[in-house]
Parts: structure tokens; C-alpha cells; sequence
């Protein structure tokens, strides 16, 4: 009788498989699309001369546009050089434009961002980060590379382009064609149960 249940076992198996009943249990769940860009994402700092787009430059910034903001008051502006001569005066408050044909300018206006109750926590520059960051994964998921820079001097940025002089300069984003892929430190990241904790 044992035999025969094993038999009816290995059957039922058999069955499973040709029917591809357990074939989620056979292979790795498949990363989504957007992780699939958060992966190939990386910090780009040599760029191909090559022009970008206007529509590529569109779509960017319609990406930060659409990025959610703390109670949607959207306090960030973004300016995109891409005039030349603007773009070499860029030099004279930051050495990380890595030649980009692009580099935009992301500002927070703390005047109108939401402030929390408790403690006066201001969300502009919280604000500004997911903006960039919706700009960053646009960047990639159109091909093109880019880097986060937060070197820069301030001042000097608002010198060079007073319509900034109202905000506060967060960060600057150089955008092109990437000439060279992701350095090695790239795919180096703390293990999960280093990151999150589930409670």
C-alpha cells in the first residue's frame, strides 16, 4: 500500500509539473521593472559630448514635476542649463559638472513648504530630494547618465543665476550621455537584514 501511495505521490508530481502548477515555487520571483531601473542606476561623471534632447530635458523635468511633495505645496523650482556660457560659469561654484550638456539646478523656497506643527521640522529640502530623485530614475530610464552633486558654493551659484537668490540651492544635477559605465563600488550594498527591520 505504501508503494502505491508513493507511486500516486511521484504521479501527482509529475502532473504538477507538466500543468507548471508549481512553478512559482521553482523560480526566483522576477524583479519589477522599477527596481530593474533602481538597479541600473548609477552616479554618472563622464559624459559623451553629444546634445540631449529637448524632449529627454521635457520629460525630466516633467518626472520632478510630478514628484509627490508634503501636502502638496511643491516648493521647489528647477533650472535647466543648458546655454554654454552659463554652463562654464557653473565651474566657478562647483568642479563637478564632469563637462555634462545639462546640468539642472534644484531649489527649495522654505517660504511656502509645509512646516510640521510639533517641532518646525520645514519639509523643503525633503521636498527637493524626491523631486531630484524622480529626475534621476527619468534620467536613467531614458538612457542617459547622472550624478547627485552636493558640492557647490551657494553664493556663488546665486551670483552667476540670481533667479535663484530666493531659494535655497539643494542640489545640482548634471545630465548627458554617459561615456563609461558604473564604477566598481556600485552593486556593493549592506545586507537586508542590515537595512530594514520588520516589526
Amino acid at each position: 500500500m505504501n508503494r502505491f501511495l508513493q507511486r500516486l505521490s511521484d504521479i501527482t508530481k509529475i502532473h504538477h509539473r507538466a500543468a507548471f502548477i508549481d512553478v512559482a515555487d521553482r523560480i526566483s520571483p522576477k524583479k519589477s521593472e522599477f527596481l530593474e531601473l533602481a538597479a541600473k542606476r548609477y552616479s554618472c561623471r563622464s559624459f559623451r559630448p553629444a546634445p540631449v534632447e529637448q524632449k529627454m530635458i521635457d520629460s525630466i523635468l516633467e518626472a520632478g514635476r510630478l514628484a509627490p511633495t508634503a501636502v502638496n505645496r511643491q516648493p521647489v523650482h528647477v533650472w535647466a542649463i543648458v546655454d554654454e556660457e552659463m554652463r562654464s560659469r557653473l565651474t566657478e561654484a562647483t568642479k563637478y559638472t564632469f563637462g555634462a550638456p545639462v546640468v539642472f539646478i534644484i531649489g527649495a523656497d522654505k517660504k511656502s513648504a509645509w512646516v510640521r506643527k510639533n517641532d518646525g521640522k520645514n519639509s523643503a529640502e525633503i521636498d527637493a530630494s524626491i523631486v531630484c530623485t524622480h529626475m534621476m530614475l527619468e534620467v536613467a530610464d531614458l538612457g542617459l547618465g547622472s550624478t547627485w552633486v552636493g558640492s557647490f558654493d551657494e553664493e556663488t551659484i546665486k551670483k552667476i543665476l540670481p533667479q535663484t537668490s530666493d531659494y535655497e540651492v539643494l542640489a545640482l544635477l548634471p545630465v548627458g550621455h554617459p561615456a563609461d559605465g558604473a564604477s566598481a563600488n556600485h552593486d556593493i550594498r549592506i545586507e537586508m537584514e542590515k537595512f530594514a527591520t520588520i516589526i
